[in-house]
């Protein structure tokens, strides 16, 4: 049979028509609410979605209870001139916020918003943070190459060297036992808070600028400043999945494991959030969060996401809004 003119073009066609429909980006979110008046620097959002924190030269830090919209507590670290806060941590267990500006880091409590501790590096500068449940652990990474696990109760502290360059990221198990870390030495590191012992080493082609911990103990996520994205077992030290994208460059500012560990959500400073299949890293949905209110070309970058309820994820980004995206998947 002989194809017509129009009918040689049909499979194009229905190819570049299913493209479109899968590579459909939503840009409206369900749930908006103003939480800075101008950009933020910083944001962390609890692992349940309840509590989203925030820093910003106009109001400090802030936290909010997404519950009840509403502020809860505005916190400023002792020294004026450091008062830029570009690092943010909530504790698993929704009991307290870590801060960092470069030199220094500050404990608060979530119940009745009093100050903890503060404490001020003497060497080096503060280049990622983490915490543990209640507190009871905290991880300082620093622009010297150094990891500090602190012991809060003890007051011990403990020095990974295992990198050799600046670290990027750093995560903290909740229970404080097991760190992740990722640097400009192009590795990643999952250790042993207890003796500072490398359990498995992830390489990568370039600079590690993105770690991430399955909360409950199964995975790990490592992303790198060119192209590669990798999910471990970290009870074994293998590969469970690349992320799959086409972007010559893909940078992730924001990572959060669902709970039932199917999926990944990542946020990233082009305004885009994603959500990732773990298990066969396959792109499952897309949003673009909103951009900063002048900003041209329109920007934000995502600081924070956190899975909200069943369906739902919850955003914070540079452009000061918290926003909640529906997930819808089609189904196979």
């Amino acid at each position: 049979m002989r194809l017509s003119h129009h009918s040689k073009y049909l499979p194009i066609f229905l190819f570049l028509l299913i493209t479109a429909a899968c590579s459909r980006v939503e840009t409206t979110p369900i749930q908006q609410w103003k939480h800075a008046a101008q950009a933020t620097y910083a944001a962390a959002i609890s692992s349940d979605g309840r509590y989203a924190v925030q820093s910003s030269v106009q109001h400090g830090i802030t936290i909010w209870d997404t519950e009840r919209e509403g502020l809860m507590y505005q916190w400023n670290h002792r020294d004026a001139d450091a008062n830029i806060v570009f690092a943010l941590a909530i504790s698993p267990n929704n009991s307290h916020v870590l801060s960092a500006d470069r030199t220094n880091f500050a404990l608060w409590r979530i119940a009745d918003g009093e100050n903890v501790g503060y404490w001020q590096l003497d060497e080096s500068s503060v280049r990622d943070i983490a915490v543990s449940h209640n507190a009871e652990h905290l991880l300082i990474g620093k622009g010297n190459g150094g990891v500090q696990h602190i012991t809060f109760a003890s007051g011990r502290r403990l020095e990974f060297l295992g990198h050799s360059e600046r670290i990027n990221s750093v995560d903290l198990s909740p229970n404080g036992r097991f760190a992740l870390t990722g640097g400009n030495d192009y590795m990643a590191y999952l250790w042993n808070t207890e003796t500072a012992q490398i359990i498995h080493s992830f390489p990568h082609p370039s600079r590690v600028t993105k770690v991430a911990l399955d909360p409950q103990g199964r995975f790990a996520f490592t992303a790198d400043s060119q192209s590669t994205a990798q999910i471990w077992d970290i009870q074994t030290g293998q590969l469970v999945s690349r992320l799959q994208f086409t972007a010559r460059q893909q940078i992730f500012s924001a990572v959060r494991f669902s709970d039932d560990g199917r999926w990944l959500a990542t946020g990233a400073p082009s305004r885009n959030l994603a959500l990732w299949d773990v298990q066969t890293g396959r792109e499952l949905q897309r949003w673009r969060v909103s951009p900063r209110v002048g900003s041209r070309p329109p920007s934000a970058a995502v600081h924070a996401v956190a899975f909200f309820g069943p369906n739902q994820l919850i955003s914070e980004s540079s452009s000061g809004l918290a926003e909640v995206w529906q997930i819808q998947l089609d189904k196979d």
